[in-house]
């Protein structure tokens, strides 16, 4: 059985200099802190989270999340992310992609870490985009 760490979404104001945010969850859909974003682009990842797959003491942590395509086009999204440990070290870092999701859609995607384990590693969206489908 897996355990998904859930992370709660905060929201980065700042300057316009390049922030780290926690990653989003399912549960913070029309939180009050969502409605305070103003980058609705960032609003369309829904959930992004780890989910602990690991079985007889093999360990198999991977990121799963969902995209909601709040825009009126056909949209592809790509963001960077970092898993960071309790005490602040990074344990990895990396960029994901989602395409050609429809206005309206939902689009849900899986990768694979290296994380050798899942507890109270918080995942950071590092910077996302949402461009017109071609």
């Amino acid at each position: 059985m897996g355990v998904i760490i859930v992370v709660v979404l905060l929201i980065a104001l700042g300057n316009g200099e390049e922030t780290t945010t926690p990653a989003p969850n399912e549960t913070t859909t029309g939180s009050a802190t969502q409605e305070a974003q103003t980058d609705t682009e960032r609003q369309d990842l829904v959930s992004f989270q780890l989910d602990d797959r690991s079985t007889a003491g093999i360990k198999d942590i991977w990121l799963v999340w969902t995209i909601r395509n709040s825009s009126s086009e056909e949209s592809d999204y790509s963001w960077q992310w970092e898993a960071v440990a309790a005490d602040g070290t990074r344990l990895e870092n990396g960029s994901q992609l989602e395409t050609d999701v429809q206005p309206g859609q939902t689009a849900e995607g899986e990768f694979p870490t290296t994380l050798k384990d899942a507890d109270g590693v918080e995942l950071n969206i590092t910077k996302f985009d949402r461009t017109a489908s071609y």
